[in-house]
């Protein structure tokens, strides 16, 4: 029954041809001690606790300012002591809750060794300035002032925030610098009860602090050996019989792809990054690459049961001359991430939820050119033993212009993935209308602002480069593999 891909999980799937997540189960705390195979804890963690939501920050007459302090923390993970990254010294950071229209200052303050800057991952804003700019830099000590507008029809959803400085992506949110957006629906849908859920994964050694990774790990793409819900190891959560709950459901992972999956309860998607779908859909899974979000009802059925992420194979890394010719592999175990019990009086049925406006199709829009990107991984130029991740053959030059748009204009882009493993791509700011998987034409409208391009795949996307003008990046979300250099630049102009 867990493997098993049916017609509505399809749907869920929202056209991408992926089928699965990386699991965990590997060995844990510095290799020290094994999992329990039924639930993917190790030997001298705890479990169990009920299920804690990050701060929240509100905007208010149209306008939030926050401050974002990125620093080492304290944590309880799993009832022990460890020693992460953090905003606001919480894991993840504080949920700053929008609505279109609004402005949001945030006024970022460095408290690591090292430079950082923050992304707001899905947001449909200017990357030029101080708003979502790729190229600001903040220096250990300083600080950096970032504003944002979203526009009046910026769509509802979750969207979330990152450290995006190149070459040191991968290590600050692994280590937990990571947190919620979340953009409210003009017409609000009733619910009992609403959650955040920002899912990761981390590892930790012997002292409790966070685990470096090795050229192979890099290389495949990390998974931490603890898979974390708002930085808790397999809490709990209780809801009445018949409630309906709405999940906000983060992919903040490194590498990890999450299939998730909670059986004997009702789960109705709403729809997965800026993508929202006009009415809500029946599913039995959902598959979230890295980066990607789910808005998702949670209606209780009876009895206690575990939202798990099921095993997925997501390809190789060959490594040439570094391991041997060895074929690093993720980890293919089922990880419990928090068990759900139903108890209390039963819950009033809940009203129907308001029919959502159909979805912009490009389809039929003048298309003004068409690209392709070509996502590679092979041994590096230098004819060394550090494996090289490229788009159309060239690694990441920040003073290289690889691609330029016209402002206005609707593209279309042909991503192809010649390498063995599946490669999530991402386009900041601009969403993409995949509209054909494998040469096949995709039926359903389907918007994305990660795409995942299977090893030896195909995926092509229309993208409207509307409302901003200015240079930005587009990457594989597979961090370690940005951070290595599959990523490239683009001008809207």
């Amino acid at each position: 029954m867990a493997g098993r891909i049916t017609r509505r999980t399809a749907l869920a799937l929202g056209g991408l041809g992926v089928v699965a997540v990386a699991g965990g189960g590997a060995l844990l705390w510095a290799g020290l001690n094994p999992a329990d195979p039924r639930t993917g804890i190790p030997e001298g963690f705890t479990s169990g606790d009920d299920l804690s939501q990050p701060a929240e920050l509100r905007s208010t007459g149209g306008l939030l300012e926050v401050t974002l302090s990125a620093a080492p923390a304290a944590a309880t993970i799993g009832g022990r002591a460890a020693s992460v990254l953090g905003y606001n010294g919480g894991l993840p950071g504080p949920t700053l809750r929008l609505r279109a229209g609004d402005r949001v200052r945030v006024a970022l303050k460095n408290g690591l060794a090292g430079p950082t800057n923050v992304h707001v991952h899905g947001l449909h804003v200017s990357p030029e300035g101080n708003g979502d700019n790729m190229a600001v830099m903040v220096a250990a000590g300083e600080s950096f002032d970032y504003e944002y507008r979203l526009p009046a029809n910026h769509p509802p959803g979750v969207y979330w925030y990152h450290p995006h400085h190149h070459g040191t992506v991968a290590d600050q949110v692994f280590g937990g610098l990571y947190g919620a957006i979340v953009v409210d629906d003009p017409t609000p849908i009733e619910t009992g009860r609403e959650r955040v859920m920002v899912i990761s994964d981390i590892t930790l050694d012997g002292a409790g602090t966070v685990a470096g990774a090795s050229a192979a790990q890099r290389m495949q793409g990390r998974e931490g050996d603890l898979v974390l819900v708002n930085g808790q190891l397999a809490p709990t959560l209780t809801l009445r019989p018949g409630e309906r709950e709405r999940w906000r459901v983060v992919n903040a992972c490194v590498s990890r792809y999450l299939r998730l999956r909670l059986d004997g309860h009702r789960l109705q998607l709403l729809g997965l990054d800026s993508d929202r779908l006009e009415k809500p859909a029946e599913v039995d899974e959902i598959v979230l690459v890295p980066g990607n979000r789910a808005d998702v009802l949670v209606t209780a059925g009876s009895g206690s049961a575990v939202l798990r992420t099921l095993a997925y194979d997501r390809g190789t890394a060959t490594s040439g001359g570094m391991m041997g010719g060895s074929r690093q592999r993720a980890t293919d175990s089922d990880v419990i991430l928090a068990t759900v019990t139903v108890g209390g009086d039963p819950a009033a049925a809940p009203a129907a939820v308001p029919r959502q406006p159909a979805p912009a199709d490009l389809r039929g829009a003048t298309v003004t050119a068409r690209r392709e990107l070509d996502f590679a991984m092979g041994m590096g130029m230098d004819g060394g033993s550090m494996m090289a991740f490229t788009i159309n053959g060239q690694e990441f030059d920040p003073d290289r212009l690889d691609t330029t748009v016209l402002a206005g204009s609707v593209e279309e882009w042909t991503l192809r993935n010649s390498s063995g493993m599946d490669h999530p791509f991402h386009l900041h700011v601009w969403p993409m209308q995949i509209v054909a998987q494998g040469g096949t034409p995709e039926m359903a409208v389907v918007w994305r602002d990660v795409v995942n391009v299977a090893a030896g795949g195909q995926v092509t996307v229309r993208i409207g480069f509307t409302d901003f003008a200015g240079r930005t990046v587009y990457h594989c979300h597979i961090l370690d593999h940005e951070d290595a250099g599959m990523m490239g630049t683009i001008l809207a102009r």
